[in-house]
């Protein structure tokens, strides 16, 4: 199993543009047979650090959800919303084995 862990650096003032993006997110992800683990929003501290938390069974499950993503209808619209939103900044992906026991 691999985590993928993401950082995004969002702007403070499209939070509600954010929050929906990430909304549109999660099922794509199950869609594709990750485990969605959620999205965690600013609440005190930064104001502009957002993470992503979902997992695949494998990187080569990852790869082909990501390769899958960018030919995907929902998925093209989810990256579009994000375009013309500006509601990321930046994001930066690292990847984790998790213990669950």
């Amino acid at each position: 199993m691999v985590t993928c862990y993401l950082k995004y650096v969002i702007d403070p003032y499209k939070l509600s543009e954010f929050e929906r993006y990430s909304k549109m997110w999660i099922p794509l992800v199950e869609k594709f047979g990750g485990q969605h683990h959620g999205y965690f929003l600013p609440s005190e501290g930064a104001n502009n650090i957002a993470i992503a938390l979902f997992t695949f069974q494998s990187l080569a499950a990852y790869e082909e959800y990501r390769q899958a993503s960018f030919q995907d209808e929902d998925c093209l619209a989810a990256f579009q919303f994000a375009k013309e939103t500006r509601c990321v900044v930046s994001c930066k992906r690292s990847f984790m084995r998790p213990v669950f026991e």
